[in-house]
């Protein structure tokens, strides 16, 4: 998420500044950041080295003389000055900036506690992945999953919202962010876990006219995740997603139901798996929302499937709620499935396509009430 134009822009929506603290324009933009002097500068490199030698010395405990040394060895072996290894991070948006290690020592010591659950090959693989991400209420906890696991090199997110006091009941986020756009949230607090991480914002949402961009500009995507609200987008990005051949997940957290469509692997899938064929041909769905919206909507969700407490929460809207309700508990159960299912689809394991719950009052025969 490194900014290109490093001498104007301090001051960027989402986008961390990575500086190298042995180059002389850095120097010069961090002589600039120094000189506001309202910038907090965090410098944990001797943290992080120590840790990066402890794991890559497993077999028995470094005693601190010996720490010292392989430290030394460790700053004589990168040709620099021990002030110049690393690199630092500001995060214009926190006023803050944060030295940390170089990427590749970066990148090995924060997977360290995935190896063997995600071999090293399967790590690489995984970084080579594009994924792409629509709705960041339910999809912001998918995002910062994948981004914790490191499931991609590039992932892209669309949301056109800002944050409401509201949706803080399953948004994990802090009060600050009201009013801020979602994208902008989630791409900001994946920089600050991880600032070598690509992420590609759509920021004003998907529409017919940007989506072949999103799915297909610089790579095409490797998997779809769409978690929108917005009907007509659910149904075109499926649509245009078959014809890529990406497949497409989904998740409504209610039920923890997890929806998989393998348009890479079957081409010729109906859309939602036939549930909508009753409304006529696909390509005339959208068209057919003004009159018959409710109807599809409550085809694709299955509704005779849905909890008891949200089908009675479908006869409220309008009349006591704007919207269906949603938990923090399902919606972080739901990103956590997404992330995994994602995870073993891209691995070229075999995840099928299917609708399926994962429901945690059924497992233990609990009734809602």
């Amino acid at each position: 998420m490194e900014n290109s134009n490093k001498k104007s822009e301090f001051k960027h929506s989402h986008k961390p500044l990575v500086l190298s603290p042995y180059l002389q324009e850095d120097k010069d933009v961090m002589s600039k950041l120094k000189d506001k002097g309202k910038v907090l500068f965090f410098d944990t490199f001797e943290l992080q080295l120590t840790e990066l030698i402890k794991m890559q010395n497993p077999k028995r405990k470094l005693t601190l003389e010996e720490l010292s040394e392989k430290k030394a060895d460790f700053y004589a072996a990168s040709e620099k000055n021990a002030s110049e290894n690393g690199k630092w991070v500001y995060y214009p948006w926190r006023n803050t900036c944060v030295r940390i290690l170089e990427e590749a020592d970066f990148i090995s010591l924060r997977t360290l506690r995935n190896r063997y659950k995600i071999t090293g090959e399967e790590q690489e693989q995984l970084q080579k992945q594009i994924i792409g991400v629509i709705g960041l209420s339910v999809g912001q906890s998918v995002a910062l999953s994948l981004a914790m696991e490191r499931c991609f090199g590039e992932l892209r997110i669309a949301d056109f919202d800002t944050l409401d006091l509201s949706n803080m009941n399953r948004i994990r986020t802090g009060l600050f962010n009201l009013g801020v756009k979602k994208s902008w949230i989630v791409a900001r607090e994946i920089a600050e876990i991880d600032p070598y991480l690509k992420v590609t914002l759509y920021d004003e949402g998907i529409t017919e006219s940007n989506i072949d961009e999103f799915l297909g500009k610089g790579g095409k995507m490797n998997l779809l995740i769409e978690e929108c609200d917005s009907l007509p987008i659910k149904i075109l990005s499926r649509i245009k997603a078959r014809s890529y051949g990406i497949p497409v997940m989904m998740d409504t957290s209610d039920r923890g139901m997890m929806d998989i469509e393998r348009f890479d692997l079957e081409p010729e899938r109906p859309i939602f798996h036939g549930l909508l064929a009753a409304y006529g041909a696909e390509e005339e769905l959208i068209s057919r929302l003004p009159d018959e919206g409710k109807e599809i909507m409550m085809s694709l969700l299955q509704f005779d499937q849905l909890s008891d407490r949200v089908k009675y929460s479908f006869g409220e809207l309008g009349k006591t709620i704007t919207s269906w309700p949603q938990l923090a508990s399902s919606v972080l159960m739901g990103g956590a499935a997404c992330c995994h299912y994602a995870r073993t689809l891209l691995l070229g394991q075999e995840v099928k396509s299917g609708r399926f719950y994962v429901d945690l009052d059924k497992i233990l025969n609990l009734n809602e009430g």
